[in-house]
C-alpha cells in the first residue's frame, strides 16, 4: 500500500504494446515532489509514451502509476489536475489568450472573479501581462510557448508534463525559454517532468535525468552522475561527444586501473569497479576530455595516455574547436577545445593526453 512519504510520481513494472510493439518494458521509476525530471533518448525510445500514460493519454498495458501516492490508471484525465504542454502549444486559436489560459479553470467551477485573478498572475509569471485580449496569431512562438506554460500552471498542477516543449523554437529563444521554465518550476516548486532527444536541455535543466532507448530505462541520475559515469555505451555515446577504445585489463597503478588497448597503447583509467586482469574493456573519454599541443610544444605529464596524430579536420564554433584527429592505425579521435589564441591547421602534427581520472571504464558489449 502507498504511504503519504510516497514520491509524487510513481511508475511500477510499466510496460506499453501496442500490437506486437513495445513501446515502453516494465519501467521502474521515482519522481520526488518539487524536482524537475526529464525524459531523455532518441525517437521512439518510450519516453512519450510514459508522458501520455501519466497524463491520461494512454494506458497501461501492465502496471501501475502512482500521483501523490493514489493508483490513477483508471482516473479519468479531466480529474488527474495535471498540467501539460505540448510541442506545437496547442492553443485555440479562435480563442484570446485569456480564454485559453483560462479553459482548465473554468472546468474547475471557479468564480468568474478569482479566474480573472489567477489568469492575471499566470501571466504576469511568464512575463506577458497585458495581452489578455489578444488572439494567439497576434503573437511569436516563444509568446505562446509562454502563453501555453501560463495555461498550464495557473490550474495549479500537482504535476507539469512537458512533451519537448522547445523544439519548434530557434536556438536563441529555445536559451530564453530553458531559463524561463527552470525559473518558474523553481518558484512555484511544481513536480515536472520533461521529455526531450536535446542533451543540452536535460543536462542544464534537470534534477534528475532518466536515459531510455527501445523502451527501456538504461539509466538515471543527477546530470553530473550520467554525463561522466555512463553505465554503458549507449548512454555515453548519447550524451555528449565521446571516443571509445576497446582493451583489456592489465592491472592496477596508482589507484588507476591499466588498460592494454587493442591498439598497443597503455591507458590508466579511473573506475570503482573491482576488474579482474584479462577482462574486455571499453574506455570512454569525452571529447571535452582531451587536451591537445601541436607536437614540437608538447611535455606529456604522464608517460601513459598521450598519443600523437595529425588533424584530419576542424570547425569553428565560436567560443570552441571541434578537431577530428588521425591517430596511428588510422584511428581517429574527436576533440573539443576551448578557443585558445592559435586554432590549429588541417594537417598540423598534434600530441593528445587525457588525464586518468578523465578516462572511464566500461564493461565490452
Amino acid at each position: 500500500m502507498e504511504t503519504t512519504t510516497s514520491p509524487m510520481v510513481r511508475f511500477k513494472g510499466v510496460s506499453k504494446r501496442f500490437g506486437g510493439v513495445t513501446a515502453v518494458e516494465k519501467t521502474d521509476l521515482d519522481i520526488e515532489a518539487g524536482t524537475l525530471v526529464t525524459l531523455l533518448g532518441p525517437s521512439g525510445c518510450g519516453k512519450t509514451t510514459l508522458l501520455r500514460m501519466v497524463s491520461g493519454l494512454e494506458t497501461p498495458t501492465e502496471g501501475e502509476i502512482y500521483v501523490k501516492g493514489r493508483c490513477i490508471n483508471d482516473v479519468p484525465i479531466h480529474q488527474r489536475n495535471l498540467g501539460m504542454i505540448f510541442q506545437n502549444y496547442a492553443l485555440f486559436p479562435h480563442k484570446t489568450i485569456f480564454d485559453n489560459v483560462a479553459f482548465g479553470l473554468k472546468y474547475r467551477k471557479i468564480p468568474r472573479e478569482e479566474i480573472a485573478e489567477k489568469v492575471t498572475r499566470a501571466l504576469e509569471m511568464v512575463r506577458l501581462p497585458g495581452v489578455e485580449r489578444r488572439m494567439p496569431v497576434q503573437l511569436s512562438g516563444g509568446q505562446q510557448q509562454r502563453i501555453a506554460l501560463a495555461r498550464a500552471i495557473v490550474i495549479e498542477p500537482d504535476v507539469l508534463l512537458m512533451d519537448e516543449p522547445l523544439s519548434a523554437l530557434d536556438e536563441n529563444l529555445r536559451e530564453e525559454m530553458r531559463r524561463e521554465i527552470d525559473n518558474i518550476q523553481a518558484m512555484l516548486g511544481v513536480t515536472t517532468i520533461f521529455v526531450t532527444h536535446d542533451q543540452r536541455e536535460a543536462l542544464s535543466m534537470s534534477d534528475k535525468i532518466v536515459v531510455m532507448e527501445k523502451g527501456v530505462k538504461q539509466q538515471e541520475g543527477a546530470p553530473e552522475e550520467v554525463y561522466n559515469r555512463p553505465v554503458n555505451h549507449f548512454v555515453a555515446d548519447f550524451l555528449g561527444h565521446s571516443n571509445f577504445s576497446t582493451g583489456r585489463v592489465a592491472g592496477r597503478e596508482n589507484g588507476f586501473v591499466r588498460v592494454l588497448l587493442d591498439s598497443g597503447n597503455t591507458l590508466l583509467a579511473e573506475s570503482d569497479r573491482d576488474w579482474k586482469d584479462g577482462d574486455p574493456v571499453e574506455v570512454v573519454v569525452r571529447a571535452q576530455r582531451f587536451d591537445a599541443e601541436l607536437k614540437s610544444e608538447f611535455t606529456p605529464s604522464h608517460q601513459m595516455n598521450y598519443f600523437e596524430g595529425k588533424i584530419k579536420d576542424r570547425s569553428y564554433m565560436g567560443g570552441e574547436v571541434s578537431y577530428f584527429i588521425e591517430l596511428a592505425g588510422k584511428r581517429e579521435i574527436h576533440v573539443i577545445s576551448m578557443m585558445r589564441s592559435r586554432i590549429y591547421k588541417i594537417g598540423d602534427e598534434v600530441s593528445v593526453q587525457a588525464a586518468p581520472r578523465h578516462c572511464h571504464l566500461l564493461p565490452r558489449e
